[in-house]
């Protein structure tokens, strides 16, 4: 998995949301969709100096799942330990925080603890997940960007909360949305925009019901002030 990959994914989301490709680079989708998801930080692995992928710097020693695995032996000789302080300084000898932590999945960089997955990136705390970028404790879904939080969706942007979406755009604590943008707190809806509390809809946008092709002109103007 690498940045051009990602790239790929990203696009192909686009394409399912908005019928366009991504005007930006990962870096800059990342600044702009996914500011506020908890995202791996870069660090250092404190026995390498290698670079690597942590959930949390809230340690200050890492060491990346592969080389923790290569060490064959984490046991030391016995020593005399007369104080807590003795504990702590032969402590810090093994003490690590593994980083990059991937468990029976492929393709996966940049993320730590992910289970199950392929083609991952920029993610953490993900399971049973395929093509995600930039998401954070999302299950069962595929094609997912700058999300959190979601279980069993696709081709979605910023799905917090939510289960059961496809094809949408900024969905909150919601289940079944098809072909949405900003959607919060409501259930199967198709084609609606901007509504809230609202249940088994279609073509509605701020909660009011429009026709088809009054829904899709709106829309268009909708999709090109998001990209813009």
């Amino acid at each position: 998995m690498n940045e051009k990959r990602a790239k790929t994914i990203i696009d192909q989301v686009m394409m399912a949301i908005f019928d366009a490709k991504c005007p930006w680079s990962p870096e800059e989708f990342m600044q702009k969709f996914a500011f506020d998801i908890k995202l791996p930080v870069m660090t250092y692995d404190s026995t390498t100096g290698e670079e690597t992928w942590a959930e949390s710097l809230n340690s200050t020693r890492f060491i990346t799942f592969q080389n923790e695995e290569a060490r064959e032996d984490w046991m030391l000789p016995k020593r005399e330990i007369t104080s807590i302080d003795d504990i702590i300084e032969i402590w810090h000898e093994t003490n690590y925080t593994t980083t990059e932590r991937n468990f029976n999945s492929i393709n996966v960089a940049q993320s730590d603890t992910v289970y199950d997955s392929e083609n991952v990136w920029r993610s953490a705390n993900c399971t049973r997940c395929k093509n995600i970028v930039f998401c954070d404790s999302c299950h069962e879904s595929e094609y997912l960007l700058a999300s959190q939080r979601s279980t069993a969706s696709s081709f979605c942007i910023r799905a917090d909360d939510s289960t059961t979406c496809s094809n949408s755009y900024n969905v909150i604590c919601s289940n079944k949305i098809s072909n949405s943008l900003f959607i919060q707190d409501s259930s199967t809806l198709h084609e609606c925009m901007f509504c809230s509390h609202l249940v088994n809809k279609r073509y509605c946008i701020a909660n009011m019901q429009f026709e088809k092709d009054e829904y899709f002109n709106i829309k268009k103007k909708v999709i090109e002030w998001i990209l813009g």
